[in-house]
């Protein structure tokens, strides 16, 4: 109940904003992204959702806001690595499909405002996701449960608010629900969100700027492409996200995240 509060009051604060500005907030709805709308909305969403969280922090879990995990001391090399691994997955999912023929190679356009504006946008959305589904639900599941089942419980609630979304997939939705295990996975070690902050960042980010859409929604790019036919091998109209190399890219990254900080993390204040 209180993450349906963090998740949609939020949101539907956020839209009531912006159609009292004068927003289309039709274009939202139609698959495509519009940056500008996007982003007034998104942050309008981190702050009604950080009003409420820090009300459900103070008066109902009675802990500082900062222990949802947003430590900052010792965390810039987890936060690089975040970001890196990212952009790797994205550029040999991109060059793999290339050479498989399952993606054609268009062009290059580079429009400096929108590559800025989509660095705005990305970074919102995956601080707002973050907090929600790691730093408060993930957090309160583990107290109660193992971290298999409280990975398990946030997994399923992470793929289901993707399941709205255009062009949405079976598969597509199996994945995002393994992404929830991926971005969680540091978490369960760490108790701290700058790592799957910066990982959902660089994974949305470099996702739209290698051309494929981010969970069926279609944004800026600097690289263009077409599908000459859509199949589970290249995600379709969905995406990277409904393709069978997802599953793989997600099974390993979950291996190797959940080992590499279940050697190397100390929880750190």
């Amino acid at each position: 109940m209180l993450t349906f509060f963090l998740l949609f009051i939020p949101q539907v604060l956020g839209a009531l904003v912006l159609m009292v500005a004068g927003f289309d907030l039709n274009k939202m709805s139609s698959g495509a992204i519009d940056l500008k709308s996007m982003i007034f909305l998104e942050y309008l969403m981190i702050v009604f959702m950080t009003i409420i969280l820090w009300l459900f922090m103070r008066f109902i879990d009675k802990q500082p806001f900062v222990e949802i995990g947003l430590q900052t001391k010792g965390r810039l090399k987890e936060f690089y690595f975040g970001l890196s691994l990212g952009f790797v997955i994205m550029f040999f999912a991109y060059i793999i499909l290339n050479i498989l023929n399952e993606i054609v190679f268009l062009g290059i356009s580079f429009d400096f405002n929108k590559f800025l504006m989509s660095i705005v946008l990305f970074a919102g959305v995956s601080i707002f996701e973050e907090v929600v589904f790691r730093g408060y639900l993930l957090k309160n599941l583990l107290e109660s449960f193992n971290p298999y089942i409280a990975l398990f419980i946030s997994s399923i609630f992470f793929s289901l608010i993707h399941g709205s979304n255009p062009n949405v997939t079976t598969l597509g939705l199996c994945n995002i629900f393994l992404a929830g295990f991926f971005l969680g996975a540091s978490y369960v070690f760490t108790k701290n969100l700058w790592f799957p902050i910066a990982l959902h960042f660089s994974w949305n980010f470099f996702q739209s700027m290698f051309g494929f859409k981010v969970s069926g929604l279609d944004s800026y790019s600097i690289i263009e492409f077409t599908i000459p036919k859509n199949n589970l091998l290249n995600g379709g109209e969905f995406g990277f996200e409904s393709s069978y190399l997802s599953i793989i890219v997600l099974i390993l990254g979950i291996f190797i995240i959940w080992n590499y900080f279940k050697n190397n993390s100390i929880i750190k204040n």
